[in-house]
């Protein structure tokens, strides 16, 4: 059975006396005064119904601290395992016992357990403790959105119809140990990989003559889905590895039916198809194209924060599609209003925020100054400022860009490496506590 936590502390912890380590200890002491948060991740890693018997394995309070650790160094698995037997100083800060030697596989499995929603009530109730506390001000907010990227190749229509062949071959592979029922299926996928690989390399004019034919393919295995999934609807018990085995079939096999409509209307027919109607990837299909100017065209999700004048980040919403920035205005007010209790008396954003509806409504809430940087359309009359108080904010403002910068590029939120739509939002949660905690232990440590 796992802990939440191990009250003794070991005698063999110590910190090294480089600056880092002295930070470690700062972050250290402030999640000691911070107990309440252990409980709400506790609910995503201890399973109630596992008898309290055998091992204990890692604590919750393990586990947590390396994934904050893993972010703030920006290591793969394999790394920080290596790191956590190696160093007696991220061993005090992750309060490993002296025979605790976490393997890459269980730091994975354990850490990637912990739900975005759990991190995001994490960081809304330590905003909230300091905010009480004095830590956080409110007095001047800075509003601003960013983008984080997925890895994943660049897409193609051809790796997209293989991809589709791949998985719904190897889904129904493994169909007959999961559902009972024999299926039996022509496995595509060496001609699949063998097409794709030509048009790959291919001209324009051949690839012409091998689209329909690895698109004809593709329908054969669809074909093979459907005469499948009556099979186990009408053979199968009904069990939980069942219908989720089902569901597996079926959401593949609709993704792959929309990468067939994508590539007729493209490359056959030679017509455009909208960003919002495309898919990028079968295994990432929540993916957002994001296309900055005429050219760059970016994978991944737009996120919209907020940091107050010590850098803490305040507010962080990951966003479905590309809203534009105008309409994330209020958002970040209402939750302030809703979540903190309190408004700040200052809010200032990037010009692209400036409407005069944003100006209205936030002093409508209580707002004292509410003002757009390269203000589109509004004067500082319209905004209620003087151009002394303008300028001073403008000048306030800069400061989120070095915020995003060093989430990016210090605690890894430039790209996010954990995997589906959850995960992803996992791993950008997990940037920000990580951000957010280490600040703080830098003011602590001087």
């Amino acid at each position: 059975m796992r802990e939440t936590c191990v009250a003794q502390a070991s005698i063999f912890e110590n910190y090294s006396k480089h600056g880092f380590g002295t930070q470690l200890r700062a972050l250290s002491n402030r999640l000691y005064q911070h107990p309440e948060i252990l409980p709400m991740v506790a609910d995503d890693l201890i399973d109630a119904s596992v008898a309290k018997v055998g091992r204990t394995g890692l604590t919750v309070e393990n586990i947590f601290r390396c994934m904050l650790l893993k972010q703030q160094l920006r290591l793969s698995y394999e790394q920080l395992a290596f790191h956590l037997s190696d160093s007696i100083t991220y061993r005090t800060f992750a309060r490993l016992s002296v025979t605790a030697m976490p393997s890459r596989f269980g730091l994975q499995s354990t850490i990637r357990s912990i739900k975005p929603e759990t991190l995001e009530k994490v960081h809304e109730t330590l905003s909230i403790s300091w905010l009480k506390a004095g830590i956080l001000s409110l007095e001047k907010l800075r509003i601003d959105s960013a983008f984080v990227a997925i890895t994943f190749a660049r897409p193609s229509e051809s790796q997209l119809l293989n991809d589709g062949v791949r998985v719904l071959s190897r889904l129904l592979m493994k169909g007959k140990n999961i559902t009972g029922v024999k299926i039996r299926f022509t496995d595509q996928r060496k001609v699949s990989m063998s097409l794709a690989f030509q048009i790959f390399n291919a001209k324009k004019a051949r690839k012409e003559e091998l689209y329909p034919k690895l698109l004809q393919i593709v329908k054969i295995v669809l074909k093979q889905v459907e005469r499948e999934l009556d099979a186990v609807e009408v053979g199968a018990f009904d069990s939980d590895k069942k219908r989720q085995w089902v569901s597996q079939v079926e959401q593949y096999r609709d993704l792959t039916m929309k990468a067939i409509n994508q590539a007729e209307r493209r490359v056959i027919q030679g017509k455009s198809v909208h960003s919002s109607e495309k898919v990028v990837s079968l295994l990432e299909s929540h993916t957002d194209i994001i296309v900055k100017g005429f050219r760059d065209v970016q994978y991944g999700h737009k996120i919209s924060l907020s940091s107050e004048r010590s850098g803490f980040i305040t507010y962080l919403c990951i966003e479905k599609g590309n809203p534009a920035d105008f309409s994330l205005f209020m958002p970040v007010l209402d939750f302030h209003q809703s979540k903190q209790h309190r408004l700040p008396h200052s809010v200032v954003a990037d010009g692209g925020y400036a409407r005069q509806e944003n100006v209205e409504k936030g002093r409508g809430l209580g707002d004292k100054r509410v003002v757009f940087y390269k203000p589109v359309g509004l004067s500082l009359h319209a905004m209620g400022v003087k151009l002394k108080t303008f300028t001073r904010l403008r000048h306030f403002r800069a400061g989120v860009e070095g915020n995003i910068s060093e989430l990016k590029r210090a605690f890894g939120a430039k790209k996010a490496n954990w995997k589906g739509l959850a995960g992803f939002k996992a791993y950008v949660w997990s940037s920000v506590l990580s951000y957010n905690l280490m600040r703080l232990a830098r003011l602590d440590s001087g």
